[in-house]
């Protein structure tokens, strides 16, 4: 199995303050994202990602994010299987220190 690609929180939130167009997507379930999540972030559950992967798209990629980054690296073993370009936020959104909706 391939080595997942990394990306701190502060690495993301570096980006994000450059204005670099990062594709965000947080795999926690609805109650998890209800207290909070990165503005530019797309909201897809870990469960629901084998059903939408029509969404993504195989040129670009795409940054994953859940509490602590368990279930997003899941999912970028997954997506990276399937030839998808995947990063994992290590840490999750318990060290994420920038803002949220």
């Amino acid at each position: 199995m391939e080595e997942i690609q990394i990306i701190t929180p502060e690495e993301v939130q570096k980006k994000l303050e450059e204005g670099v167009k990062l594709e965000l997507v947080d795999v926690r379930e609805n109650e998890e994202v209800a207290s909070g999540m990165i503005q530019e972030a797309k909201h897809i559950r870990m469960g629901d990602i084998p059903a939408n992967l029509d969404y993504f798209d195989k040129e670009k990629e795409y940054i994953f994010i859940c509490r602590s980054g368990g279930r997003s690296a899941n999912v970028c073993y997954y997506l990276q299987d399937q030839g998808y370009k995947v990063r994992n936020m290590v840490g999750g959104m318990m060290n994420w220190t920038g803002g949220t909706k």
